[in-house]
């Protein structure tokens, strides 16, 4: 009878996913939850709010230059900073989500508020044709002043946008990635596979928006332009709210926040810094206690657990848990650090390579002519083509000459897109003087409406080799900041990750508005002049290679010394 039982017992315990909930609060079940069913629904959302988010974003400085009338350089920045900003509230979405919300209600509530900024971003953009200012040439706005109500709703409603960009973007991939199990061996490899084919969906989504919306708004409407992605967000959340029965929901470990437990470490070292008794049975404790690899490192964390024994009772003492929790972050920050220039790099494929296709012949045959912003479409088509190369070709190669299931680590994987975003700058500084140049010899210096005589195809390049290099340096690093931080912080890590892009993003403003300072001072010729043919952006580029190359350096310094927290599945 015991045997029956024993029996009838096993196929239900091994069907329970240990450590999360089904949407009712019961145990989940491996066979009616989560994998790729689950992750389908959540890569469907994903691939839309892309659509959505890069309708406005690939083309913001035409908007800008062309119905605002701002210079390309006032232009650039505010790209820049928006885009900056869009991808540092993650890091206060994910707080949200992680402390309080959950991921599943963030993302919901996010959504609303995307649809809300995106309504108020349509109708910003409808204004002027409600009191007859809107023209459906570009240039005529050049001579005219937009109307103050449209700037201040269409800026509000664009910060409204990254609010709710902020919320949805480092929950998705952290609740899609929650629906595998890492201690069930299938789930385990398709987990890995899943942050590549999610980069494959989002490219999907924003290579037609490159091509779709960016047509739509350069030639009919820029109403319907921004219109288009408010229905696709719509139909994107009603998406993600059908899958709701199959989700897995993660179970906190306590009822004390993450921040709070970590954050307490760090105040409770630099409470007992000057503190030293049994400092080194601590240690021994630690390493003994918990077999993370890293525990020799920041030893100075130890001491949070250094609390009078008349406390150890009451709660108030650290845990050696939390303490190497805080190490696992605090490990994360020289990796990030020597990222950013990448972020930097990024940056410039919505802002100037886009103007400098505005001055190139895009005619396709007789009447046809690419906007300058569809040309984006080509990173997300190259990541399209490349994952299956990668995925199914590559890694098995690595895998054999390495060893490792991934085939390379998750930091080899980045350089080697760092490495790729050298070649990408160096490419475009070369295409560039070539553009000046072609621009010289037909005497086109100073006739900047005038269109080069020079195919927009020369800049392709540039944009495969970002392509390629976001196979591997982004992949790579969403990959490391979601497997390399605490469980319950899994959405903080990939805040992290995406703070790269908006940290680049500002000090990508940064750096425009110093040079333009320097250099467009006294009369002289700014880099970024508004007249691109006088203008000097292949200098930018040039400096861009150098500070990739730099940053490539200090990368692979502090890659080699890193030490994976290996995880127990």
């Amino acid at each position: 009878m015991a045997n029956m039982l024993q029996s009838l017992e096993s196929p239900l315990l091994e069907d329970t996913v240990n450590g999360s909930v089904d949407h009712q609060g019961y145990p989940s079940k491996r066979s009616s939850s989560g994998g790729w069913r689950s992750a389908i629904f959540i890569i469907g959302v994903e691939v839309a709010e892309r659509f959505a988010y890069c309708g406005i974003g690939s083309n913001l400085i035409n908007y800008l230059t062309g119905p605002l009338g701002q210079s390309t350089a006032m232009a650039a920045a505010n790209v820049n900073t928006w885009a900056g900003t869009a991808t540092l509230l993650p890091l206060l979405g994910a707080f949200v989500a992680d402390s309080y919300l959950g991921r599943y209600r963030t993302i919901v509530l996010a959504s609303l508020l995307y649809i809300l900024g995106l309504s108020l971003l349509t109708l910003s953009a409808m204004l002027p044709s409600l009191i007859a200012f809107q023209s459906q040439n570009v240039d005529y706005f050049t001579s005219y002043s937009p109307p103050q109500l449209q700037i201040v709703l269409f800026f509000f409603s664009l910060y409204l946008v990254a609010v709710g960009q902020g919320g949805h973007k480092p929950c998705t991939q952290a609740f899609g990635a929650d629906q595998f199990d890492g201690q069930n061996l299938e789930e385990c490899k398709a987990k890995s596979s899943f942050f590549n084919w999610w980069l494959f969906g989002v490219s999907t989504g924003t290579s037609v928006t490159y091509v779709i919306v960016s047509y739509i708004e350069e030639n009919f409407n820029w109403g319907l332009g921004f219109g288009i992605p408010c229905i696709v967000m719509v139909a994107a959340l009603l998406v993600f709210l059908l899958g709701t029965r199959t989700y897995r929901f993660t179970i906190k470990r306590n009822g004390k926040s993450p921040f709070v437990r970590i954050g307490k470490v760090f105040v409770e070292a630099a409470r007992n810094w000057r503190t030293t008794p049994s400092l080194k049975a601590i240690q021994e404790r630690t390493q003994e206690n918990l077999p993370h690899h890293g525990s020799h490192k920041f030893k100075f964390l130890n001491k949070a657990l250094l609390v009078p024994a008349c406390l150890k009772g009451d709660g108030k003492a650290c845990s050696i848990t939390d303490v190497e929790e805080a190490k696992a972050v605090l490990s994360l920050f020289p990796i990030w650090a020597t990222s950013l220039v990448y972020g930097i790099v990024t940056a410039q494929s919505s802002t100037f390579f886009t103007k400098q296709g505005i001055t190139m012949d895009r005619s396709i045959g007789s009447g046809f002519r690419i906007p300058a912003a569809s040309l984006l479409s080509f990173i997300p088509i190259t990541i399209i083509l490349f994952i299956p190369i990668y995925d199914c070709i590559f890694v098995r190669i690595a895998r054999a000459l390495t060893g490792k299931p991934s085939g390379i680590t998750m930091l080899q994987r980045s350089g080697i897109g760092f490495l790729l975003c050298v070649v990408s700058m160096v490419t475009a500084a070369i295409v560039e003087m070539k553009r000046l140049k072609t621009a010289k010899e037909y005497g086109l210096v100073d006739m900047p409406n005038v269109t080069v005589p020079m195919r927009v195809w020369w800049l392709i390049p540039q944009y495969i080799l970002l392509g390629i290099a976001d196979v591997f340096a982004m992949v790579g690093l969403q990959e490391f900041f979601y497997d390399q931080i605490p469980n319950e912080l899994r959405s903080v890590g990939l805040s992290l990750y995406l703070s790269i892009y908006g940290v680049g993003s500002f000090l990508s403003g940064f750096l425009i508005s110093i040079i333009e300072e320097t250099t467009g001072g006294d009369g002289k010729t700014s880099w970024f002049n508004n007249n691109l043919n006088r203008a000097h952006i292949d200098n930018f580029y040039w400096l861009l290679a150098g500070l990739s190359a730099v940053e490539l350096a200090a990368f692979l310094y502090f890659a080699k010394s890193y030490v994976y927290n290996v995880r127990t599945s």
